[in-house]
């Protein structure tokens, strides 16, 4: 009689096996915490032997044994990291955090010896020297050129002395990042705030509903409560009458990672700023901006300044001229008090209201989740004809996710789209696109799995989730995202979708809230969610007309940001020592108007300390901005925003190259000529403030 079989780790754990899920696709129905460390140490060392063969090759370096190697190389730690990290940021719980401390850490050993491996750099060093002569398409040349751009910024050519410390700073970086996010996220977890009948005041019926179905989150059945998401928190800034109450609120969100208890984000930040300022003079740059800005469109922290510099003073301007008004208005109504920063929106709201007659509650009842949803995917078969129909078959992790398949104009298979639209207590704030795998060619088609993640407010009792315009904007934004993940048409991985500059990466995504706020798609699309009836056209008229109302407010709160952003990054990291007095003093230095705070304090500021992905380059939104705001243009030259012609350039030029051209001869390509810096200004209605600046 046979001995029975023993099971094998990679039989027991869904992460080590292949999956027979539709489109073979995470199996999250089977995933538990516990899969994730053993797959990971597999995965780990699976890929450090596929990088040991092609550095120990002893055959001479060519462009196949060498970079599509590394292309083929880590397919397992891919697949692995994508599912866990998706779990990390949109549906965590304290398991999966405590694993994440030591991913991070892992995750940082694992990279440094591959990305500052002498033997390893040689081989691409060498190609990339004789680059011209290896006749490479111009694909395989930029990703050499991109290959040998990453390993030679991470130090692959320092000095063994240098290489230890710098692998000692990409660990503790990697820890104090995923701290950053920790305890951002549990800040945000720990308050809120009940309103009872009495607080209630202003609230339009979509609110409190959405506050009701909070409270369910958090199983406090039967209240209503405010968050700190920020679907929840800016909507009672605008509409509650109760001033104590949007104080209490204000403070509770501006304070996030300040709070001097255990997730307090003011020592790590130093820490944080330290070792970036350190690394960036080991590889020998004079600051960590430098470093930075020199792989992206702008390639300088002056080129950045004076984009947002040249911003900055009309918004100022035209902020300062608001504030006026609505001061002019608290008088008017009997108020004794100065404007605060809790009031800005709801007098803002109240001055909208005077001058457009709109106010976001009017639209609010036309703007439903389901209906943008569908805005948003015809937009993209009128321009590109791919489709989109909703599977139920395919497992993902958490009920609310919901999952289409997205067809090419052939009816072939293209991709799947997966929406997480509603916030949740394991949930970070904030909105995002990320993959679960990356379209590529290199050994066959392989389809990509894109997913949008939201924080909207869910409605309570069956009824409809209800939008915002803001809401609807960031809706179409992470769309656009997602169809440069979707519509992707490159060989190597590397180069796949969203894999390009920071400050290029932006631009899909801004360019495609153009479409969310046309007439065209708002007639459409925009219906009362009890009735059905269509948007009128007088509350279109006025929502249009209200579009560039508040923009000098937005405005500074961006750009303020973004130069606090640059300033962390270019003055000597001695100099943020006090988080709080380095904060002050930059934003007296820019005339800041107290009445308005920065869109994210540093404490809270994920964009650049969760991580290093936006670090010194929190400008890229309005860089791109400048590109989006001069793209939409071609369509509106066209006489049609969904122009075939225009429509086939944008999908070869922007959304299918990926990062297999460089971002400036990719928008020529689309554009004709670079972008003209105005159509920025002119988009936000600050020409003529700048004119007069």
């Amino acid at each position: 009689m046979s001995e029975p079989r023993q099971t094998t780790d990679s039989e027991i754990n869904p992460l080590l096996r292949a999956w027979v899920t539709p489109f073979a696709t995470p199996p999250f129905d089977e995933i538990r915490p516990e899969h994730f460390l053993p797959a990971f140490e597999q995965a780990f060392a699976d890929h450090s032997a596929e990088i040991a063969a092609i550095t120990n090759d002893p055959a001479a370096a060519d462009f196949a044994n060498t970079i599509t190697a590394l292309e083929r190389s880590g397919k397992l730690l891919s697949k692995v990291a994508a599912v866990f990290y998706d779990l990390v940021s949109a549906h965590s719980n304290p398991a999966i955090l405590e694993i994440d401390k030591e991913v991070s850490l892992r995750m940082a050993r694992h990279w440094n010896p591959i990305m500052m491996n002498a033997v390893l750099f040689g081989r691409i060093a060498h190609l990339h020297e004789n680059r011209a002569n290896l006749g490479l398409s111009p694909e395989q040349l930029r990703l050499l050129e991109r290959t040998y751009t990453r390993f030679h910024r991470s130090g692959a050519g320092l000095s063994e002395e240098a290489k230890t410390r710098m692998a000692e700073i990409n660990e503790k970086l990697a820890q104090l990042g995923t701290s950053f996010s920790h305890h951002l996220l549990g800040d945000e977890q720990e308050w809120f705030m009940e309103l009872g009948e009495a607080d209630r005041q202003g609230l339009p019926e979509s609110f409190v509903a959405a506050a009701k179905a909070a409270a369910e989150e958090r199983g406090m059945e039967g209240k209503a409560i405010v968050t700190l998401s920020r679907s929840s928190t800016e909507p009672f800034l605008k509409s509650s009458a109760r001033r104590d109450l949007r104080e209490k609120v204000y403070k509770a969100f501006t304070a996030r990672g300040d709070n001097g208890n255990a997730n307090d984000n003011n020592g790590t930040i130093v820490e944080i700023l330290k070792l970036r300022e350190e690394s960036a003079k080991l590889l020998g740059y004079p600051t960590f901006a430098a470093y930075r800005l020199e792989d992206s469109m702008a390639k300088t922290p002056d080129a950045v300044r004076s984009l947002l510099e040249r911003v900055w003073k009309p918004a100022r301007a035209r902020a300062l001229a608001d504030r006026d008004e609505m001061q002019a208005l608290i008088t008017e109504e009997g108020g004794n008090f100065q404007l605060a920063p809790w009031d800005w929106r709801f007098y803002a709201e109240k001055l909208r209201l005077q001058r457009a007659n709109f106010d976001d509650a009017a639209i609010k009842p036309y703007l439903t989740l389901d209906q943008m949803i569908a805005a948003a995917f015809d937009c993209a078969t009128r321009l590109f004809g791919i489709t989109f129909e909703e599977r139920k078959d395919v497992p993902a992790w958490h009920p609310d996710v919901r999952v289409w398949e997205v067809k090419g104009p052939d009816g072939k298979h293209k991709a799947l789209f997966y929406g997480d639209y509603y916030a949740r207590p394991s949930k970070r704030s904030g909105a995002w696109m990320t993959s679960l795998r990356d379209q590529q060619k290199l050994d066959g088609e392989i389809a990509p799995l894109i997913i949008n993640v939201c924080n909207f407010s869910k409605g309570a009792g069956g009824e409809p989730s209800l939008l915002s315009p803001d809401d609807a904007r960031t809706l179409f934004h992470e769309f656009g995202h997602g169809l440069h993940g979707m519509l992707s048409n490159v060989t190597y991985p590397s180069l796949s979708g969203t894999s390009v500059f920071t400050d290029f990466v932006e631009l899909p995504s801004q360019l495609y809230e153009h479409w969310q706020e046309r007439p065209e798609v708002l007639q459409k699309f925009a219906r009362h969610y009890q009735t059905g009836e269509p948007l009128p056209d007088d509350l279109l008229q006025r929502f249009l007309a209200a579009r560039k109302f508040n923009q000098g407010f937005a405005t500074v709160e961006f750009v303020s940001s973004a130069l606090v952003d640059l300033e962390f990054h270019t003055q000597p990291a001695e100099a943020a020592q006090d988080v709080r007095a380095f904060e002050r003093r930059e934003l007296e230095k820019i005339g800041m108007p107290e009445e308005i705070s920065l869109r994210h304090r540093p404490t809270q500021f994920g964009h650049i300390f969760s991580g290093d992905h936006y670090a010194a380059g929190y400008y890229s939104y309005m860089w791109s901005e400048v590109m989006d705001a001069d793209a939409f243009g071609a369509f509106e030259e066209a006489g049609d925003i969904f122009d075939p012609a225009v429509a086939k350039r944008l999908h070869d030029d922007i959304y299918a190259s990926g990062g297999s051209v460089d971002p400036e001869a990719a928008y020529e390509a689309f554009r004709g000529r670079p972008p003209e810096p105005d159509a920025l200004l002119r988009r936000r209605g600050l020409l003529d403030s700048a004119k007069a600046a």
